[in-house]
């Protein structure tokens, strides 16, 4: 039950992994994936100047004021941290943790409230099925009766395969039903024209988290702990523990030869390696022995002039193992796929052996969530857009949403100030910049009204958790392929707003801010300006920024790939980002292992939006401080404005996390650690060093020419 309807993984760019869970499905890239008309407004939404300016932050939390300009996030975080220790159901605690927590809890009593009063609720209705689903989640006792039932029916079909042409109409028809095998597809933008939508196939298949994980000595132990949980996985389903050994051998064969043909993270940024299109003449070369007009009648999909055939070099891999490799290999690969995309839909020791792996041993995760959170995670799968729906209804007042629009047009406009007066940028190119500017499209909070999802289609049973399951991936995943050979539509979100994150797509040049995380400690309705600017102020300001990152500034405004670049401009422009590169090469942010780095290159675009971003909040900042002069020169709690903005970023990024998730990150985020972020982008502002009065020979102070400025 892989949910598979997904955008082009290079394009969304999101915040924060704000939720992301251990194991390697949940991993995969979310779907990712308006200008918004608001009165230019001189001040701040979230001014205060016609009231007593409101402590908002507790100063008591901060350390010795020496400690400001050696690390800020010491100073700003470490008693916080040390008073807040990662609970054991998680594998980190932070600011982003405790906010998804809240918006989980209210998530909870909507569903708690639909599955009490589903008997009075409107037959068909969205409150119906979601009482009907969350309810289904819940009753385990129904779930462990059932054991693995509910998947027998694909076991025997993998059982009766004879042959590479039964193995290939197995992947047809599992595709169909919302099940995914050795590569994802999904609707996207065209890279070449972005008004339409097309078909992506994207690599996938792997049980680890990269490539690195089957080749690399240092992962030895995982190797050998991933193999024993394909072992136990296929003894839960009666095969016997000497042949479930002989199978987990050959799983890993397998995955090791998909593996070598895989592309690493950093690859996979690189947007020659996100599009390739080719016509289904073409594909068929490229994968002789898997007919890729018939893997799209199986779906009901009709492709015109042709598909983004994305990682060629892999789907070849995949050909020539559909043509050599044993059905035994191949039956043993997709029977163990099966259990463990299903095992959290079945039951306890299914679950606890998925965790066991995915949770204890590579994430250093000591417990299971509780029941209720683990299937609210599922409903969100199934159904997030639909519970989102309710949520804003009850969460979300529209008088927060146009606050947010206010203060999106003043960032927006620091943005456009910036671009304007680039000392390193031509005239030419800053038009092409400025005529993408023009183009952004904020959406705020939730979809407007009429936008919403439809869920009439879907059917959702009593007492039924798997079915159901199966019935929403195969229902998101027509929704999703069903766009291909359409226009894209600029107005649909690829968040749900209970999510406490933020997102920008370059292929349709919209900003997206869901109303989970316009909330505190980002937004303040009645907090002083520097609060809400270091806070939701440079989430706008970042998410803005990727529109310009490394990957962002490959894209026109209309969202097509295009190189609006002069020559001399891009050159200049890479050096600014290769500092950048080397800058976050140098972190090293997990206590006891200084070999283990930062890749800045995994997370240059991440990088470039923070920098980007708070130096953007902090010039909206000001602005609306020359609007209130007062307020400017008020001090509160004993801090300047400017001190409070860059206090307000750092506590954005507070937080702990265990050492095996740190590591995990490392290697598949890309996104910086949170303790860096606290510190990376304000070491590269004059303005920090001259707020706390730090000297050029403090570790917080990056000048001259290690000092690095794009936007």
């Amino acid at each position: 039950m892989t949910k598979q309807y997904l955008k082009p993984l290079a394009l969304a760019a999101s915040l924060s992994l704000a939720l992301a869970a251990c194991g390697k499905s949940e991993q995969a890239a979310a779907p990712a994936p308006a200008p918004a008309k608001t009165a230019a407004a001189p001040a701040a939404a979230a001014s205060t100047a016609a009231a007593a300016p409101k402590s908002v932050f507790d100063v008591s939390e901060l350390g010795a004021p020496t400690e400001a300009c050696q690390d800020f996030n010491t100073f700003v975080n470490a008693k916080w941290v040390a008073a807040n220790p990662i609970p054991s159901d998680r594998t980190r605690w932070g600011a982003f943790d405790q906010l998804a927590d809240k918006s989980m809890d209210e998530q909870h009593q909507i569903l708690e409230n639909a599955a009490k009063n589903v008997a009075s609720a409107k037959d068909g209705s969205t409150e119906q099925k979601l009482g009907w689903l969350y309810s289904a989640g819940m009753d385990e006792a129904a779930i462990d009766k059932a054991g693995f039932d509910p998947i027998k029916p694909q076991l025997a079909q993998i059982d009766g395969l004879k042959n590479s042409a039964d193995i290939a109409n197995f992947i047809d028809t599992s595709f169909n039903n919302g099940d995914s095998y050795i590569f994802s597809f999904g609707s996207g933008a065209d890279f070449k024209d972005a008004t339409k939508q097309i078909g992506y196939v994207y690599q996938d298949g792997l049980g680890l988290p990269t490539k690195d994980y089957y080749f690399k000595p240092q992962y030895k132990d995982i190797r050998t702990a991933y193999e024993a949980y394909i072992a136990k996985s296929l003894e839960l389903v009666g095969v016997s523990a000497a042949d479930a050994k002989k199978q987990a051998g050959e799983v890993m064969k397998f995955e090791t030869e998909l593996a070598k043909a895989s592309l690493a993270p950093t690859e996979m940024r690189n947007l020659d390696n996100q599009y390739h299109f080719v016509s289904l003449k073409e594909a068929d070369k490229i994968s002789p022995h898997f007919n890729w007009q018939k893997f799209f009648a199986a779906q009901g999909v009709t492709i015109d002039k042709g598909f983004s055939l994305s990682q060629p070099k892999f789907i070849a891999e995949f050909d020539k193992l559909l043509a050599r490799a044993p059905v035994s290999q191949w039956q043993a690969y997709l029977r163990f796929h099966l259990i463990s995309s299903a095992s959290s839909a079945l039951s306890k020791p299914f679950e606890d052996n998925r965790f066991d792996f995915y949770g204890k041993t590579l994430s250093g995760q000591p417990e299971q969530k509780p029941r209720w959170k683990r299937v609210l995670r599922s409903v969100n799968g199934a159904m997030g857009m639909g519970l989102g729906q309710l949520y804003v209804a009850k969460y979300f007042p529209p008088e927060s949403k146009q606050r947010a629009e206010e203060l999106v047009t003043n960032v927006r406009n620091a943005l456009k100030d910036r671009i304007e007066h680039l000392d390193w940028m031509s005239e030419a190119t800053k038009k092409k910049a400025l005529d993408k500017w023009a183009e952004f499209l904020p959406k705020i909070g939730y979809p407007d009204k009429g936008e919403w999802r439809d869920w009439s289609g879907l059917k959702i049973e009593q007492g039924n958790w798997f079915a159901n399951l199966e019935a929403a991936s195969k229902y998101n995943y027509h929704y999703d392929i069903s766009k291909i050979g359409k226009a894209t539509d600029r107005k649909e979100w690829g968040m749900t707003p209970q999510t406490v994150n933020a997102y920008y797509d370059p292929s349709t040049n919209t900003i997206n801010f869901p109303a989970a995380i316009l909330q505190a400690p980002f937004f303040y309705a009645h907090g002083d300006d520097a609060i809400n600017y270091g806070g939701i102020g440079a989430v706008i300001g970042h998410e803005s920024s990727h529109g310009f990152d490394d990957q962002g500034s490959q894209f026109d405004g209309h969202g097509n790939r295009e190189d609006w670049w002069t020559p001399q401009d891009k050159k200049q422009f890479d050096a600014r980002t290769k500092l950048l590169v080397e800058q976050f090469d140098g972190y090293t942010p997990i206590k006891g292992k200084p070999d283990l780095h930062v890749n800045g290159k995994l997370t240059l675009g991440e990088n470039i939006a923070d920098l980007g971003g708070l130096n953007i909040a902090y010039d909206a900042l000001q602005t609306a401080l020359k609007n209130h002069p007062q307020e400017a020169a008020t001090k509160i709690d004993g801090y300047t404005e400017d001190q409070r903005f860059f206090l307000s970023w750092a506590r954005v990024w507070r937080g702990n996390i265990r050492e095996k998730q740190a590591e995990l990150y490392l290697n598949v985020d890309p996104h910086s650690p949170a303790s860096i972020r606290a510190i990376a982008a304000p070491s590269d502002m004059s303005a920090f060093a001259k707020a706390f009065q730090c000297k050029t020979t403090d570790p917080m102070v990056r000048s001259g020419d290690k000092q690095v400025k794009i936007w």
